[in-house]
This record gives structure tokens, C-alpha cells and sequence, in this order.
């Protein structure tokens, strides 16, 4: 395998690291995109409606010579509901036609090895510059792909060194599209909390969960921190649209061939 730079917080390069066998998979986005899908519905919760939804009610048809159609009505009279038809589909409080029921498969399952060779193709299109630049990153100043820095960015403690280090690492312009793509959303998204929309950004992948880095990082709009061992598919194609721009630790590109072997290697 080919010999990549390690980047510093100041911005130069402080070594070289041997990539592991998984970056030279091919790239595979119909796998990928397959098991993005399946693993998206386990996260869903199943929704149904009561089955006697909208038919509580005592409305009986007039039958013929009414002059008015045969559909159910609710009975009485000289009240504001009297009259008014009810119990079927497609009147005004009436049931809904085809709700969506509880019962229904909304779990999606896939094979072990499909599901690891999506992720190991996902790892490994993280070094493809064209790839990413497709999905929208502005990483035209990164100086090499995959994106590798050294270990001392794990024990970062303020926002504003991270910051100065991104732009350093040629990022800059990818913090500004992110704040520029910030979106305040008004009605009734804010009102059940979804207040704006942030795009993706960077995702940082460490060698350990136990570090602070993702309390900090994550205080970056559309920055997010994930360690090597609970990376997914669902991390690095976010939407289903491969592939994230990921910035590596160093140490987490040490793990990545002990976590896939005699797997897909």
C-alpha cells in the first residue's frame, strides 16, 4: 500500500503512515446505498392508527328519495353536527382511507458481509477526492486524501484550536459553506423543536470513545465526532449520498485492519 503524510495542528506534515489493505477496495455505491437503507429503518419507530378511528359515531344513511347522497349521516337534528355525513373516507371528520397500521414490516434486515463490505467500500472511497468534492465538501485545499492527522488532536481542549487547526489543514472553505447553509426553519418544524437545518460537515474519527474531542468538536455546526470501533454506514453517508468528507486520527488508521480482518480482507 501507498505511503500518506500525517498532518499536524500546525499545519505541516509530521510523518508518514503505510494505509491499511481496506482502502484499496473498489468503491461499491449500490451495496452502499442498499445497506444505508436497511440500516436507516431500524431507527424508526412502527406508527399505526386505532381501528375505530373516525367511526365512533351513529351516522346511518337516509337511503333513497332524499334528495341527497346515500353516504352515512349523523343523526339528530337542529345541531351543528346533524346531518352532516361521517364514518366513511373522504368527508369532513370522517375516517381516514388507508391509515398506516402497526402491524406493518418496517424493519429492514441485511446480510452480516453485506453490511461490513459497505462499510469497508465507504472507508475506502473516504480517499477518493472526487468522490467527496461530488457530495458537496469544498475540500479543494486539503492537501491529500484519505485525510490523516496526528494523534495530538485528540487532546485538543478549546473550540478555537480546532478551528485555527482546520483552517491550517485547508477547511476553511468548507466551514464557510456550512455556515452559509445554516436554514431557520419557521412553523411547525420549530415548533416541535427542529428550529434550523445544518448541512454536513467533517466527521472526525478517533481511536478511542474516551477521549473529550466530540464534546468540543461538536460544538462546530455540521462537525461530528465518531471513534473507529462504532463507525457505520450510517456516519459516513449520511442521507444515503456517499461519501462524507472524514478527517482520521492516526491511531484510529492503526485499528482499521485488526477491525476487518479475516472479515472482507
Amino acid at each position: 500500500m501507498s505511503m500518506v503524510p500525517v498532518y499536524g495542528l500546525d499545519g505541516l506534515e509530521k510523518s508518514k503512515i503505510t494505509l491499511p489493505k481496506i482502502f484499496s477496495l473498489p468503491y461499491r455505491p449500490d451495496v452502499i446505498h442498499r445497506v444505508y437503507v436497511a440500516m436507516w429503518t431500524h431507527k424508526l419507530q412502527p406508527k399505526g392508527r386505532d381501528p375505530m378511528a373516525g367511526e365512533r359515531t351513529s351516522a346511518q344513511s337516509w337511503q333513497t328519495g332524499h334528495g341527497v347522497a346515500r353516504v352515512p349521516r349523523v343523526k339528530g337534528e337542529r345541531y351543528s353536527r346533524a346531518g352532516m355525513a361521517a364514518g366513511v373516507a373522504g368527508v369532513v371528520k370522517g375516517r381516514v382511507a388507508h391509515p398506516p397500521k402497526a402491524e406493518k414490516r418496517i424493519y429492514k434486515r441485511v446480510n452480516k458481509k453485506e453490511r461490513l463490505l459497505a462499510l469497508a467500500s465507504a472507508i475506502a472511497a473516504t480517499s477518493l477526492k472526487k468522490v467527496v468534492e461530488e457530495r458537496g465538501h469544498r475540500v479543494q485545499n486539503v492537501p491529500s486524501f484519505p485525510f490523516i492527522v496526528s494523534s495530538e488532536f485528540e487532546n485538543v481542549t478549546k473550540v478555537k484550536d480546532i478551528v485555527n487547526a482546520f483552517k491550517l489543514w485547508g477547511i476553511e472553505e468548507e466551514l464557510e459553506r456550512i455556515k452559509e447553509g445554516i436554514k431557520r426553519r419557521s412553523g411547525k418544524a420549530e415548533r416541535r423543536g427542529r428550529t434550523k437545518r445544518v448541512p454536513v460537515g467533517p466527521l472526525i474519527v478517533t481511536s478511542s470513545p474516551s477521549n473529550s474531542l466530540k464534546k468540543i468538536a461538536e460544538n462546530i455546526p455540521g462537525v461530528n465526532v465518531t471513534d473507529v470501533n462504532s463507525l457505520s454506514v450510517l456516519d459516513l453517508v449520511p442521507g444515503g449520498h456517499p461519501v462524507r468528507f472524514v478527517i482520521w486520527i492516526e491511531d484510529a488508521i492503526k485499528c482499521l485492519d485488526e477491525r476487518f480482518k479475516g472479515v472482507i480482507l
